[in-house]
Protein backbone atom coordinates (compact mmCIF):
# COMPACT_ATOMS: atom_id res chain seq x y z
CA UNK A 1 0.00 0.00 0.00
CA UNK A 2 0.86 3.65 -0.42
CA UNK A 3 1.44 5.84 2.60
CA UNK A 4 -0.68 9.25 1.92
CA UNK A 5 -0.15 12.72 3.68
CA UNK A 6 -2.49 15.90 3.16
CA UNK A 7 -1.87 19.05 3.51
CA UNK A 8 -2.95 22.78 2.15
CA UNK A 9 -5.87 22.90 4.30
CA UNK A 10 -7.22 26.07 6.43
CA UNK A 11 -9.79 28.87 6.89
CA UNK A 12 -11.10 31.02 4.25
CA UNK A 13 -13.92 33.22 3.38
CA UNK A 14 -16.55 32.27 0.56
CA UNK A 15 -15.25 32.77 -2.69
CA UNK A 16 -11.69 32.46 -1.87
CA UNK A 17 -9.55 29.55 -3.06
CA UNK A 18 -7.28 26.68 -1.67
CA UNK A 19 -5.05 24.10 -3.56
CA UNK A 20 -4.81 21.08 -1.24
CA UNK A 21 -1.71 18.76 -1.61
CA UNK A 22 -1.35 15.12 -1.29
CA UNK A 23 2.44 13.35 -0.99
CA UNK A 24 2.43 9.50 -1.59
CA UNK A 25 5.26 7.36 -0.62
CA UNK A 26 6.43 4.41 -2.72
CA UNK A 27 7.46 3.86 -6.00
CA UNK A 28 4.78 2.87 -7.71
CA UNK A 29 2.09 6.39 -7.28
CA UNK A 30 1.70 6.02 -11.38
CA UNK A 31 -0.06 2.70 -11.23
CA UNK A 32 -3.07 4.41 -8.90
CA UNK A 33 -5.71 6.23 -9.42
CA UNK A 34 -5.68 8.88 -7.22
CA UNK A 35 -9.26 10.02 -5.32
CA UNK A 36 -10.37 13.51 -2.86
CA UNK A 37 -13.22 12.79 -0.84
CA UNK A 38 -14.78 14.66 2.30
CA UNK A 39 -16.57 14.44 5.21
CA UNK A 40 -18.44 17.05 6.60
CA UNK A 41 -19.72 16.94 10.48
CA UNK A 42 -22.72 14.87 10.70
CA UNK A 43 -22.70 13.44 6.99
CA UNK A 44 -20.91 10.39 5.55
CA UNK A 45 -17.68 10.96 3.80
CA UNK A 46 -18.35 11.79 0.08
CA UNK A 47 -16.33 11.34 -3.56
CA UNK A 48 -15.05 14.83 -5.02
CA UNK A 49 -12.28 13.96 -7.65
CA UNK A 50 -10.68 11.13 -9.04
CA UNK A 51 -7.51 10.84 -11.53
CA UNK A 52 -7.12 7.70 -13.14
CA UNK A 53 -3.76 5.77 -12.77
CA UNK A 54 -3.43 6.01 -16.53
CA UNK A 55 -3.03 9.82 -16.24
CA UNK A 56 -5.01 10.40 -18.97
CA UNK A 57 -8.60 11.19 -17.40
CA UNK A 58 -9.92 13.29 -14.76
CA UNK A 59 -13.92 12.92 -12.90
CA UNK A 60 -15.58 15.50 -10.79
CA UNK A 61 -18.30 14.86 -8.72
CA UNK A 62 -21.44 17.48 -9.73
CA UNK A 63 -21.45 19.67 -6.64
CA UNK A 64 -17.70 20.55 -7.71
CA UNK A 65 -17.41 20.60 -11.06
CA UNK A 66 -16.21 23.96 -12.60
CA UNK A 67 -15.04 24.99 -9.61
CA UNK A 68 -12.62 22.09 -8.75
CA UNK A 69 -9.36 20.39 -10.69
CA UNK A 70 -7.56 17.34 -9.89
CA UNK A 71 -4.01 17.13 -11.25
CA UNK A 72 -1.11 14.53 -10.34
CA UNK A 73 2.56 15.33 -10.42
CA UNK A 74 3.97 11.20 -10.93
CA UNK A 75 7.37 12.97 -10.79
CA UNK A 76 6.54 14.35 -7.47
CA UNK A 77 4.39 11.38 -6.45
CA UNK A 78 1.86 14.37 -5.25
CA UNK A 79 -1.96 14.59 -6.46
CA UNK A 80 -3.32 17.82 -5.92
CA UNK A 81 -6.85 19.36 -5.84
CA UNK A 82 -7.42 22.88 -6.51
CA UNK A 83 -10.51 24.53 -5.27
CA UNK A 84 -11.76 28.28 -5.83
CA UNK A 85 -14.86 30.07 -5.63
CA UNK A 86 -15.32 28.17 -2.34
CA UNK A 87 -18.27 28.09 -0.34
CA UNK A 88 -19.40 27.68 2.86
CA UNK A 89 -21.11 24.04 2.13
CA UNK A 90 -17.59 23.00 1.10
CA UNK A 91 -16.25 22.59 4.47
CA UNK A 92 -14.85 19.36 5.42
CA UNK A 93 -12.33 16.89 6.37
CA UNK A 94 -10.71 16.60 2.73
CA UNK A 95 -9.00 12.82 2.25
CA UNK A 96 -6.67 11.67 -0.43
CA UNK A 97 -7.33 8.14 -1.55
CA UNK A 98 -5.09 5.90 -3.82
CA UNK A 99 -6.83 2.66 -5.20
CA UNK A 100 -6.14 0.49 -8.12
CA UNK A 101 -10.12 -0.04 -9.41
CA UNK A 102 -10.69 -1.00 -12.78
CA UNK A 103 -14.13 0.82 -13.09
CA UNK A 104 -14.03 4.44 -14.01
CA UNK A 105 -14.65 6.69 -12.70
CA UNK A 106 -13.97 5.18 -9.09
CA UNK A 107 -16.35 7.12 -6.94
CA UNK A 108 -17.11 4.69 -3.98
CA UNK A 109 -15.11 4.72 -1.04
CA UNK A 110 -14.45 0.65 -0.97
CA UNK A 111 -12.60 1.62 -4.35
CA UNK A 112 -9.41 2.94 -2.14
CA UNK A 113 -7.41 0.87 -0.25
CA UNK A 114 -4.91 3.48 1.25
CA UNK A 115 -6.18 7.27 2.62
CA UNK A 116 -4.34 10.01 4.74
CA UNK A 117 -4.96 11.27 7.95
CA UNK A 118 -7.50 14.52 6.35
CA UNK A 119 -7.17 18.22 6.50
CA UNK A 120 -9.81 20.57 7.75
CA UNK A 121 -11.33 22.99 5.32
CA UNK A 122 -13.22 25.67 6.46
CA UNK A 123 -14.99 28.49 4.30
CA UNK A 124 -16.65 30.91 6.21
CA UNK A 125 -19.59 33.00 5.13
Amino acid sequence: QVQLVESGGGLVQAGDSLRLSCAASGRTFSSYNMGWFRQAPGKEREFVAAFNRNGGSTYCADSVKGRFTISRDNAKNTVYLQMNSLKPEDTAVYYCAAGVARRWPPTQIYEYASWGQGTQVTVSS
